[in-house]
């Protein structure tokens, strides 16, 4: 089952045009479940820059930090349908979460509804000095990690992340006993990796380019079904031969339950007008990410599908459930 966000999400681009009618609001907030610094949290508060003064007077962005952004949805879910307080979330608390945790705090499908995607981007599978320099393919990874138990480990952002069930799902489908550690973040994983403490780390691909720019680990695999813009010289799963892993990462913006159709499409043409700002690009694109403006509803059928997506692979790895 090759994951197709990308294409579904070139279908929104230009769906946009024309002047965005004059703010109704005073101030709007842009809610993050990260920490400052991070990716989503650069996303958010590059469109923030933008969505004033025609959508809002003033926006701000506020992060709302814990248990694996399912704070700032609880935060979102609760806020009145106006308009007036946006969420930016990576898919996990709305799709994979409700097969990696007991309960949720929130209906993922109908306390929150779909404005507009925002930035997409690849995951990567490094590994650091650990690994011998002529393991070059995920193929060889997983033989090395076979004829070495001891060392077979990989590292992620967390437990039940989407970074974790990816190495897992190779691990397994390759037939390989990859242990797993789970990191408060992507960068202290990094960190042992490059130390040799861990063999490999799995994560966001703009996560690894410095370290991989300056030979500190090697980027064995990126997960896009085509080789991403910004590694064009790293294959893809697809390449070696494990197409139904293939994975895009996104964000999107999301807001209450019932807030009107009306505001929903005044949102969603400010978002797409800062998507296609030439500076957002090029910030995004320092992150290694790209924009991904869609069309409401193409949000809306996307999240299903990466629902699925996660539906099988979490029943494949056979990940319990934690509380």
């Amino acid at each position: 089952m090759q994951h197709t966000a990308a294409g579904l999400a070139l279908a929104g681009f230009g769906h946009h045009s024309g002047a965005q009618p004059s703010s109704s609001l005073d101030m709007a907030k842009i809610i993050v479940g990260f920490a400052p610094g991070g990716t989503i949290d650069l996303a958010a508060r590059r469109v923030a820059d933008k969505l004033h003064p025609g959508f809002a007077k003033a926006v701000v962005v506020e992060n709302k930090t814990g248990a694996g952004g399912q704070i700032a949805v609880i935060g979102v879910k609760s806020a009145a349908p106006d308009g007036a307080t946006i969420l930016i979330t990576p898919t996990s608390p709305l799709s994979l979460h409700r097969y990696t945790y007991k309960t949720l705090p929130y209906d993922p499908v109908n306390d929150v509804v779909p404005v507009s995607g925002a930035a997409m981007f690849d995951y990567a599978l490094a590994v650091g000095p650990l690994v011998p320099a002529e393991v070059k393919t995920v193929a060889d990874f997983l033989q090395w990690c076979r004829a070495e138990p001891a060392k077979a480990n990989f590292g992620s952002a967390g437990a039940g992340s989407a970074a974790n069930l990816i190495g897992a799902a190779l691990g397994k489908t390759g037939r390989a006993d990859l242990r797993h550690i789970g990191f408060r973040g992507s960068q202290p994983a990094i960190l042992d990796m490059i130390g040799g403490q861990i063999a490999a780390v799995v994560g966001p691909t703009g996560e690894f380019m410095p370290n991989a720019k300056a030979g500190k680990c090697r980027l064995l695999v990126t997960s896009g079904p085509t080789r991403g813009k910004f590694t064009p010289d790293t294959p893809t799963l697809v390449e070696q031969g494990f197409k139904s892993l293939s994975h895009v990462g996104w964000f999107g913006f999301y807001v209450p339950a019932k807030t009107p159709s009306d505001t929903i499409r005044r949102l969603n043409g400010g978002i797409a007008t800062a998507l296609a700002s030439p500076d957002v690009i090029e910030s995004l694109a320092s992150v290694y990410m790209e924009p991904m403006p869609t069309s409401a509803e193409r949000l809306g059928e996307m999240l299903k599908t990466e629902t699925r997506f996660w539906d099988t692979l979490v029943k494949s790895v056979g990940y319990t459930a934690e509380g």
